[in-house]
């Protein structure tokens, strides 16, 4: 709004200008009286000035509320009868030459205020005054196309964002989880440091380095971490900034940064999603030469045109490096791809460590605990899970972060926050808790399934209840067992509706979509059909145009295709049918459990497990085929 203001403060003064003109305009606007009415009153005082120009006469009138207007009329009798008319009125009066064309100077004299008082005056001020604002709204209007051209001009300008070394305060000490992407950058910042040491060898440092990773995982901070540990300025600009809808701006911006970054070396250019400016060219209708193609281009060949040690280094980060373009990833542009994948159990830790700091936390607190608890998890989710905690324990007025807290904020970034103000019926919270219980049920007893962590009706987000499952370590692998047993866990729900109710509900459409998606890899992807064998089903082909989202190219026949529907019918009845068997085997623990359930809401693995084995925890049972 402030840099508004001058305009508005204009607008609003050339309003009051134009409004006074008008009124002044108004109020000396002359009205036309007859010959008589003027004798009226002329005889009657009402006559203050008299000007008088060969026949016509023209003054001011005045009135009983001492305003003044103007008046005219015309005299057709003898001029010495006027004069005695105005004498015995004691008006003021004045003289104009009747010469047409000419503008004589036009003055009265007030005899009952003996002062002079200039006509011209008058006309001259409003005049003046709207030259004044017609030139001073020009010079508004030709600074404003000044400005504008001066935009114009600067729209081939970088987008960049310039921080200086002394401001990017993020250090490796901040980035906690990725060790081995550190260690390789670690000669970034030596060489931004010491280019002597590399430049005596005759070594000479990567021109680019490509962070590749899910989102979350550290790619921009780690970037930050670089600057600020070289302590050297630091260009921050996202893939997007350079395409525009002009032919030309892209390249235009891509040479004004480059041009920028050799001006203050040595420093850091740093491009988050590089993907949407560097996918693979020559993909889609019209050939080559769009905006887009044009700004990879310029950006190859400004990266191809680095001087050895010229103390510039790019580095780019993407989820996305399936698209980028060959040309883009090849030696002498991103010399180094460093991967930032999810941290593993200590790295999980080592990130709680990072956001704890500063944080009021309690000494029930455990870390390693929490890092258990969070597989999966990225360090953006462990940053804004104990961001969470820390807003739950203000919200009931806590001076420290429990562990309460933090179990709460966990099964609100999986699950969503709770959503108590739902209304359920009792009827809906059996079938609810029987499925639940379903799934806890199946989790707990299955030799090769994850561990049973809290089951609960409580609605989170879209769930009307959850089961969550933990792994007991990071798994990179997984195997058949494993498959068929999460797929019996999943339908662990309908089972145990279809078992105590007879019929079963809308509550599975999830578990069933996993289930059946599951069920497919393992008979097209992953080669665990007996019927089919160790082979791979359908081509996954990439369309670059269609942003390389993944299509299926059937390789393989009807008959085939009618094989591996049966297959995974197979699988998936296989696994329904031990989830019926289980939960029909432990149908007296599962009411209990129920009822519990209905009771608390809630409830932990130990409370299942101490209902379930009845005080003993004898090893799980092997289900698994």
């Amino acid at each position: 709004m402030a840099k508004y203001s001058r305009y508005i403060i204009f607008v609003v003064l050339l309003g009051l200008a134009i409004s006074w003109w008008v009124s002044v305009n108004q109020a000396n606007r002359a009205q036309t009286l007859k010959t008589s009415d003027f004798v009226a009153r002329l005889g009657a005082g009402e006559i203050a000035t008299v000007e008088i120009q060969g026949t016509q006469l023209s003054g001011e009138l005045r009135k009983a509320d001492g305003k003044a207007t103007h008046y005219r009329t015309f005299w057709v009798a003898d001029q010495r009868t006027l004069m005695e008319e105005l004498n015995s009125a004691q008006a003021a009066l004045a003289a104009k030459p009747p010469q047409p064309g000419e503008k004589p100077l036009s003055f009265t004299y007030d005899v009952k205020q003996s002062r002079f008082s200039d006509g011209v005056l008058a006309n001259i001020i409003p005049t003046v005054l709207m030259l004044v604002l017609f030139i001073g709204f020009w010079v508004f209007i030709m600074r404003q196309a000044q400005a504008g051209g001066g935009q114009a001009m600067a729209f081939g300008r970088s987008r960049a964002k310039r921080i200086a070394g002394n401001t990017a305060r993020v250090t490796f000490d901040d980035v906690a989880g990725v060790d081995e992407a550190k260690l390789e950058l670690a000669e970034i910042v030596d060489f931004l440091k010491n280019p002597k040491k590399y430049s005596t060898l005759g070594a000479r440092i990567p021109k680019g380095v490509l962070l590749l990773g899910p989102p979350g995982s550290g790619k921009t901070l780690l970037a930050r971490a670089v600057a600020g540990e070289a302590g050297v300025p630091f260009f921050h600009i996202s893939g997007s900034d350079f395409v525009e809808m002009f032919v030309g701006v892209g390249a235009s911006r891509v040479r004004d940064l480059f041009e920028q970054a050799k001006a203050h070396k040595p420093c850091i250019i740093f491009i988050d999603e590089i993907d949407a400016v560097g996918r693979q060219r020559f993909a889609g209708f019209g050939g080559g030469h769009d905006e887009r193609e044009q700004t990879l281009n310029q950006l190859l060949v400004e990266m191809d045109g680095f001087e050895a040690n010229s103390g510039v280094i790019l580095i780019a980060a993407t989820n996305r490096p399936d698209v980028l373009d060959p040309a883009l990833l090849r030696p002498g542009r991103f010399d180094r791809r460093v991967t930032v994948d999810h941290a593993d159990l200590n790295g999980r830790k080592a990130i709680l460590g990072v956001h704890a700091r500063g944080k009021p936390v309690a000494e029930d607190v455990s870390l390693e605990v929490l890092a258990r608890r969070t597989p999966g998890f990225s360090g953006a989710d462990l940053a804004n899970m104990l961001n969470e905690a820390a807003l739950i324990a203000a919200r009931y007025g806590k001076t420290r972060i429990e562990m309460a807290d933090l179990e709460s904020a966990i099964d609100r970034v999986i699950a969503g926050p709770e959503r108590k103000s739902r209304l359920i019926s009792e009827k809906e919270k059996g079938i609810i808790a029987y499925h639940e219980v379903g799934h806890a049920l199946l989790a707990e007893l299955l030799e090769h399934s994850d561990p049973l962590h809290k089951v609960s009706i409580l609605p989170r987000g879209q769930a009307l209840g959850y089961t969550l499952s933990l792994p007991v370590e990071d798994k990179y692998l997984t195997t058949r067992s494993e498959l068929m047993d999460n797929i019996t866990v999943m339908l662990g729900g309908r089972a145990a509706e279809d078992l105590f109710y007879g019929e079963v509900t809308t509550g599975a459409h999830n578990d069933l979509q996993r289930a059946t998606a599951i069920a497919r890899a393992m008979v097209m992807e992953y080669g665990m059909s007996d019927t089919l064998g160790p082979r791979v089903l359908g081509k996954r082909q990439s369309q670059v145009f269609l942003g390389r989202d993944i299509m299926e190219d059937r390789d393989y026949s009807e008959e085939t295709a009618e094989r591996i529907d049966s297959e995974v019918q197979r699988i998936i009845e296989e696994c329904y049918t031990r989830a019926k068997e289980t939960i029909r085997k432990h149908s007296v623990p599962v009411k209990t459990i129920v009822g519990e359930l209905l009771e608390k809401e809630t409830l932990t693995s130990e409370e299942v497990q101490a209902i379930l084995y009845g005080g003993q925890q004898p090893e799980p049972l092997p289900i698994s085929a």
